[in-house]
């Protein structure tokens, strides 16, 4: 077994054995310590280019998926690092949904795949999401997508992102995190 298939055995029982799904979306500043404490060192080697190293099977690139789209949420809650990588996981996801490699994930994690294009503020990756997450035959992952999708058409962007990344917000967009909030 390869230092890769550990890393990706070792993410996935975490994230799908270990973490009950309720705590996967969770504000948990222990969770969070604990994935940091974990996991930090392999979103850094992802993250200084070693995602190449991931790109050897559908289930090492949902490994590194998770790691820049989902434990990075968590480790840098409320930092601008928490959407650093969000470029080399939509790229990871992109590459696996051209090639069928999604098709090689079981269905109950097959939208942690997709969660890039749901987490994109392009409007193109959106459109793909719908069309991903209908096929997958998962409402509530669906009805997710579909509430990120109207905001990055009414804004372009997320606007709950704003204060965390230094970017200017609209008094559409203030309004709009003053009635929504973020996810």
């Amino acid at each position: 077994m390869s230092d890769i298939d550990e890393i990706t055995r070792e993410v996935l029982d975490f994230w799908f054995v270990e973490t009950p799904a309720a705590k996967r979306f969770a504000t948990d500043p222990a969770f969070d310590a604990d994935l940091h404490m974990r996991f930090y060192w392999i979103y850094e080697d992802i993250q200084t280019g070693g995602h190449e190293r991931y790109m050897g099977s559908a289930n090492s690139i949902l490994a590194a998926i998770i790691v820049l789209d989902q434990f990075s949420r968590n480790m840098f809650r409320n930092q601008p690092q928490a959407f650093a990588e969000d470029h080399r996981a939509i790229a990871l996801a992109i590459y696996a949904a051209d090639n069928g490699l999604d098709q090689e994930i079981a269905e109950g994690r097959r939208a942690f795949l997709y969660m890039p294009f749901m987490h994109s503020e392009n409007p193109a990756d959106h459109d793909r999401a719908v069309m991903l997450f209908t096929g997958l035959g998962n409402d509530t992952f669906l009805e997710f997508e579909l509430k990120h999708k109207a905001i990055i058409d009414q804004f372009g962007r997320y606007p709950h992102r704003n204060a965390v990344l230094g970017r200017e917000s609209t008094e559409a967009e203030l309004a709009h995190v003053a009635e929504h909030g973020g996810f």
